[in-house]
């Protein structure tokens, strides 16, 4: 059990990170301009120097929800991984986390719309690029949300012995 425990942490802090990464880093796309390599992520558009991310007034709001939701999502895996340290130490014996597997759920809701809003409204118009395809941030988005999926049931699932 005690291995268990502590690969299910590990997991979740290896989500973290990953979601981190997959937030703040501009590689959700990836594609060349003037012969050079140039990517797009939530905030910048990088060629040879980063600038903000030219967005359609139509699409700035889509824009904004990808990024709130992934701003949330990071916000419940944080949350989540206190709130398994806390109840590691107070919970009874043979009770379950449900707290920590509910609020990790949350995180993978919130993941799985931030993610998919994206997919939906930003893949297929890469403008600025010839030849795009998705970079590694969006790769480590959709890494995260079944890593929270499973470490959310196993919270749910999961005992203290």
């Amino acid at each position: 059990m005690l291995v268990l425990l502590a690969g299910i942490f590990v997991v979740h802090i290896a989500t973290v990170i990953m979601l981190f990464v997959s937030t703040i880093a501009n590689v959700w796309m990836v594609g060349s301009s003037n012969f050079r390599t140039a990517s797009s992520g939530l905030w910048l558009l990088c060629n040879r120097t980063c600038e903000h991310l030219p967005v359609r007034s139509g699409e700035e709001a889509s824009l904004k929800a990808v990024q709130a939701f992934m701003i949330l999502s990071i916000i419940f895996s944080v949350f989540a991984l206190v709130m398994f340290i806390v109840q590691l130490f107070t919970l009874e014996k043979g009770k379950r986390f449900y707290i920590t597997g509910a609020i990790m759920l949350v995180c993978w809701m919130c993941i799985l719309i931030g993610v998919s809003i994206y997919t939906a409204r930003f893949t297929g118009n890469a403008a600025p690029f010839t030849n795009p395809h998705h970079g590694y941030c969006f790769i480590l988005a959709w890494i995260c949300f079944c890593f929270s999926f499973i470490i959310g049931i196993l919270y749910l699932v999961l005992r203290k012995k």
